[in-house]
């Protein structure tokens, strides 16, 4: 038996759970989400990480597939389970164990973040992934199983309906929904400030003008909430601003603000003089955004300069 006609096997016959005769599919559609990112290039590397983008195609697909189901959409379920089909494993973080419920199952998807590094594929079932024909073979061999008679298309709804809710909506009506967001939601929209704020910014530091933009994921320019998303549940435009991060953890630890006309506020403090010297962006007026209604909002930075005593 080759490889791949073992592999097809192995995806027909995963074991899932069963509720009133339905096939639980949180792990066919996990495997999707991988060669998805595979796909798309997200995924470049036999290490899967836990990435705001997977949990997106994810929730994406799971509302693409699943039609009157009693089963509820949980990533982390199926990212610890799979590892019982015998191809995925786990690699924890140094010195942390995975802890379980009474079930057997994952804590939760904090839990799951908190203690797992990555999940990695057997290194024959990844030689094929590589390849785009026996990736389609395998692909197919899960919809054929769980999923006859459903078309999949690409995922891009989910993300694209939190960039226009981060860009366009109201912060209160924002802060509202967000009172209910489950973790997974929280993580996913996290992902799509720390990308949307920089971007929207043109990828440039609005108090030093910093501006480095590489041919990989790497982002040297930080998203930094005004008030943080753990007081204000709120992560549309206006409550964020691009920073270096040296100078986001200033702003996050009140050595430094910005007054109702968006020029640096700094606190007194002892510096030594040189070229990365803070002190040296005292009243400096910002960089701002294209359009005025991404401008951070007065309320917030407001909010910001009395929590840490400027006014």
């Amino acid at each position: 038996m080759n490889a791949l006609t073992k592999y097809v096997q192995k995806f027909s016959r995963l074991r899932v759970a069963r509720l009133k005769g339905a096939l639980a599919p949180h792990k066919p559609i996990l495997l999707l989400s991988v060669f998805e990112g595979i796909d798309k290039g997200n995924i470049r590397e036999n290490k899967i990480y836990i990435t705001p983008e997977l949990v997106a195609t994810f929730k994406d697909f799971w509302h693409q597939l699943v039609v009157n189901s009693n089963f509820t959409s949980h990533f982390s379920l199926p990212f610890y389970h799979l590892k019982s089909d015998g191809f995925w494993h786990l690699q924890t973080l140094a010195g942390r164990e995975i802890a379980l419920t009474s079930s057997n199952s994952i804590k939760s998807f904090s839990h799951l973040k908190q203690v797992v590094d990555f999940a990695f594929f057997d290194e024959d079932l990844y030689a094929l992934l590589l390849n785009q024909h026996t990736r389609q073979v395998l692909k197919q061999a899960l919809l054929s199983k769980y999923f006859p008679n459903i078309d999949l298309n690409s995922p891009n709804h989910l993300i694209g309906e939190i960039i226009n809710q981060i860009l366009h909506e109201p912060s209160a009506v924002y802060r509202t929904k967000a009172m209910n967001f489950d973790d997974e939601e929280v993580f996913v929209r996290s992902g799509v400030f720390k990308k949307e704020i920089p971007r929207i910014y043109n990828y440039t530091c609005s108090i030093s003008g910093m501006r480095i933009i590489t041919d990989s994921e790497i982002q040297m320019i930080d998203a930094c909430h005004i008030v943080p998303f753990s007081e204000s549940h709120d992560d549309t435009i206006t409550n964020g601003i691009s920073l270096c991060p040296n100078l986001h953890r200033a702003f996050d630890r009140g050595l430094i603000s910005l007054d109702s006309d968006y020029k640096v506020l700094i606190k007194p403090f002892s510096e030594q003089e040189n070229f990365y010297s803070i002190k040296q962006f005292e009243g400096k007026q910002i960089l701002l955004p294209n359009r005025k209604v991404y401008y951070p909002s007065q309320e917030n930075l407001d909010a910001h300069r009395i929590k840490h005593r400027f006014n």
